[in-house]
Order: structure tokens, then sequence, then C-alpha cells
């Protein structure tokens, strides 16, 4: 993305008070971008169980949405640059508010997965508009209450989330069971909609860069040609064609830098900068964050149908269960920004892998030792130590990864950071079909019944601590210092914090 700029709304008491109704159409169509996310895990089980959903299917309702976020995340925030902020926002909530219906109103799991990457798609659209027209509309001494309250809502997203989903799918309004999840979309859509399109103030970028639509193709392609056979191999009994896909998605990236490279040299304007590559701490970042996407993919979806398949608990208990978690998560993340990166550095993200490491650990242990009638207290422990370490990462990290970037190529980086993290996440949730599906499938074969489901649980846990300690160790190439490009608020830096802040808060939940 580019840098952004426009003429601020003339001051007095009305500009102000569109500039304030502004900021809560815009926060609110954030929040439920970040609802979205969470709500829908907590009632896999239930779509599985009321529509015959397969495995591969309830992976792709979540990682469908995953990938198309990530394959059009940096090209969402060019198009606002070039078309106007406020038109992409309206479009990208009128796409998402459709999409949220067509999901609602699914009538097969073929057509749910379709929505649902539809919906992933116009969400690109949506957030990346969201701080650019707080950047656009607010003068810079009043930013940091902004922020503040945006951070405020990303922490009651991630706690509100889950808790949502369980309530409207264990409510089952008006007998439409899960499908609420998404139709709650429906009047705050509409609601932003009509708001957004009478005060939100239009802006552009002087001097965007050009789209790079190839680049998307390519990406899109890569990430298909590996996730697919994934997702659907174990299905398929792992056919020949799988591994044919997996390996035409390394010759599709060798293309994809051959082509980034001349787009470079022809107009400045590639969707993926490489010369940032070059850069020690930025590449083991790119690396860091595609890890903890992978990581965040692999546990929520497991950790999920663990307790709802395999322990027969309620979406509502589950949902209760998960509070501790996003509870210590929004504490850490708090604490880390504000007292203790300043202080102690790079070592505040290392600690944060290895506790959170620690945390997944206590829970192979409990979850082996409780088997099938652990109970939910049981499982507080290990969740607060998880969310502890996890909030010693997620505030931090992007600023780390950005620390030693040319100030000139902070907007590409962190659009870059914000995709692959996304990315991860995709090719997480469809790891699920090796590390958690592949041995709940080998248990229930053996006749081992819902144990099958622990097993399979505790498995995913030791790949997800095994990849903890890697990130661990990728830290290293982190200054050890604190500060980077996240810290200073003049001139391109600004625009910074508007490219980076809806993803890196988006890692809170």
């Amino acid at each position: 993305m580019s840098s952004s700029s426009s003429t601020l709304p003339e001051a007095g008491p009305t500009a102000d008070r569109r500039r304030w109704f502004a900021l809560a159409i815009v926060m609110t169509a954030a929040f439920m971008d970040l609802v979205d996310v969470t709500i829908v895990n907590v009632a896999l089980p239930t779509i599985q169980h009321d529509e015959g959903a397969s495995t591969g299917q309830i992976q792709w309702i979540t990682a469908g949405y995953a990938l198309a976020f990530a394959a059009l995340l940096i090209t969402g925030g060019r198009l606002g640059d070039i078309f106007g902020r406020k038109r992409l926002f309206l479009l990208g909530v009128g796409g998402f508010t459709l999409a949220s219906a067509l999901c609602g109103f699914a009538a097969n799991p073929e057509m749910l997965v379709a929505s649902r990457i539809l919906q992933g798609g116009m969400a690109a659209m949506m957030v990346p508009q969201v701080l650019s027209i707080v950047h656009a509309t607010f003068p810079a001494h009043e930013r940091g209450k902004v922020f503040g309250l945006f951070g405020a809502i990303v922490g009651l997203g991630a706690v509100s989330g889950p808790l949502l989903g369980a309530l409207l799918t264990e409510w089952n309004i008006g007998g439409l069971e899960w499908r609420p999840i998404f139709l709650i979309n429906l009047p705050v859509g509409i609601a932003a909609l009509v708001l957004g399109s009478r005060v939100i103030s239009e802006s552009k970028a002087p001097k965007a860069l050009k789209l790079d639509l190839v680049g998307v193709v390519l990406v899109t392609l890569a990430m298909l040609a590996l996730v697919y056979p994934l997702t659907q191999g174990r299905e398929n009994g792992w056919p020949l064609w799988g591994y044919v896909m997996m390996a035409a998605s390394v010759g599709l990236v060798g293309v994809l830098v051959a082509y980034e490279r001349a787009k470079a040299r022809r107009d400045g304007s590639p969707l993926i900068e490489l010369s940032l590559f070059k850069v020690k701490s930025f590449a083991a970042g790119i690396a860091v964050q595609t890890v903890f996407g992978l990581v965040m993919g692999i546990f929520f979806l497991t950790w999920t149908l663990y307790m709802q398949l395999g322990l027969g608990w309620s979406a509502l208990r589950a949902g209760v269960t998960g509070v501790p978690f996003s509870i210590a998560v929004s504490v850490a993340a708090s604490i880390s920004v504000q007292k203790l990166v300043p202080r102690f550095g790079r070592k505040v993200l290392q600690a944060g892998a290895l506790t959170m490491a620690a945390g997944v650990l206590i829970y192979v242990v409990e979850a082996g030792h409780y088997g099938l009638g652990i109970a939910s207290w049981q499982m507080a422990l290990p969740l607060v130590v998880m969310g502890l370490g996890m909030g010693l990462i997620v505030a931090p990290l992007t600023d780390a990864v950005l620390s030693e970037v040319p100030r000139e190529h902070a907007g590409s980086a962190s659009g870059l950071i914000n995709t692959v993290m996304q990315m991860g996440n995709a090719l997480g949730l469809s790891l699920v079909s090796v590390v958690f599906f592949n041995v709940v499938e080998d248990g229930l074969a053996r006749g081992v019944g819902d144990a099958a489901f622990v097993d399979g649980f505790r498995s995913a846990l030791v790949w997800v601590a095994g990849v903890l300690v890697g990130i661990f160790v990728l830290m290293f190439a982190f200054p050890k210092a604190s500060g980077g490009a996240g810290g200073v608020v003049s001139g391109d830096a600004e625009d910074v914090v508007v490219e980076r802040e809806p993803e890196a808060e988006r890692e809170l939940v």
C-alpha cells in the first residue's frame, strides 16, 4: 500500500460530530469482522452435524475465509488509495453483508464454503480502509485516543466472539440452529451502509501504487495448490494428484518471484517488495508471522472439535471455557507493549513463545491425565499460560519485524506481514487433516471411541509446541533493543500505523 493523505474535515462542532459518528461506524464494521473470525469456530461441530459436512468442508469454512482475505488484503488497501477509502469501505461492508446472508441461508456445505470465501474477499476490501479513514479524518493529536478505542474494540471482539457464537447456536433462534451467527451481521451491515454513506468523508492517496493483479493470481494459485491437497488428501486416500499439486506450488512460487522482480523493474509497484527480504530481521519476521498463523489455525480448530465432538460439550460450555484464554491475551498484550518491551526488547517476544509452548505442554499432560473426564476448570491453567504467552507476542510482533525496514518500504512491509499471517492461518487449518484427523481416524478404527479425539488433540498440541520452539529460535534474528517503525507518528510513518494496525490487532483474536 502507499502513503495516504487527505484534507481533514473543517473544524467546528458539526465537523467534530460527523467525525465521531464516522468513527463509530468504521469501528462497528471492524468489530463485525473481528467477531466473525472467532464466532464460527464454536459452531463448526453443529454445522457438521446439521448439514452432514465432511471434515474437509469444515476446514474450508474457516480456511477459505482466511485464504481469500490474505490473497486480497494488499489489493484491497491499494484499491482504497486509488478509488477512495469511503467507496471501498462501503463496497466491502455491502459485500460482507451479502455474503453473510448467503452463509446464513446456505442450502448445503458447498454453498456455505463458497459464501465464506466471498465473505473473506469482501473483508479484504473493508478492513484496510478502517484505520485509513481514521488517519484521513482525525488530526494527529486525536489519533492516540482513537487507536486506544480500537484496541478496546479488538479486546472486546476477542472475548465476545466465541461467547456470542455459542449463545446464538445454543438458543436455536427460530429453529435456525447455527445460522444466526451469520445473519446477525445483516442489521449491523445495513446500518453501517446507510449511515456510513452520509457521515464518512472520502479520501484518496495522491500517489497510490498500481495494482498487481497477476501477483494476486499467482499468490492465490500457489496457496491453493498447497492448501487444497492437504485439506482434501485424507478423504481421498492421499492420491498422486495431491503430491503433484503440492510440488507445483513450489514452481508457482518461483514464477511469482520472477514476475515480482520484473514488475518492480517495470513500474515500481509489485505486490511483494522482494528487496525487503535482504533485511535479516524482516525475513525472519515473515517466517515467524507465517508459522505463528499456522499454529493458531491448528490450535483453535482442533480445540473446538476436541471439546465438542470428543468431550461432548455444548457450544456454550466450550465458549465459556475459552474466556480465561481471551482475558489473559488481552492483559499480557497491554503489559508487553507498555511496560516490558521498552525495557527488555526481543526477550519479551521470546519469553512469550516459550511461555505459550509451556502452556501447550501443560495442556498435553492434563488432557492425557484426565482423559474424557476433564473439566472446564482444569483447562484454566494451561489456557491462561498460553494466553499470557500469546499476549506477549502478538502486540509487539509487528513493530519487531518492521524495526529495521527502510522507511520508504514500511507500507509494503506491513501489508505483507498481515498477508502472510492470514496465509499461515489458512495453511494451519488445512494441516488439521494431517495432525488431528489422521490420528482420530486411526483411533476410531482401533475402537477407542471418543478417546480418539483426545489422542488427536494431544497430537496436534505436540506439533504446536514444536513450532513455538522454532519461533523462539527465529526471534534471535530480531534486534535486541525495542523500538521500530510503529513508534513514529509523523510523515510517512503515520501510514505504517494505518496500513498494519487492523491485522496486527486481529492477531489478538
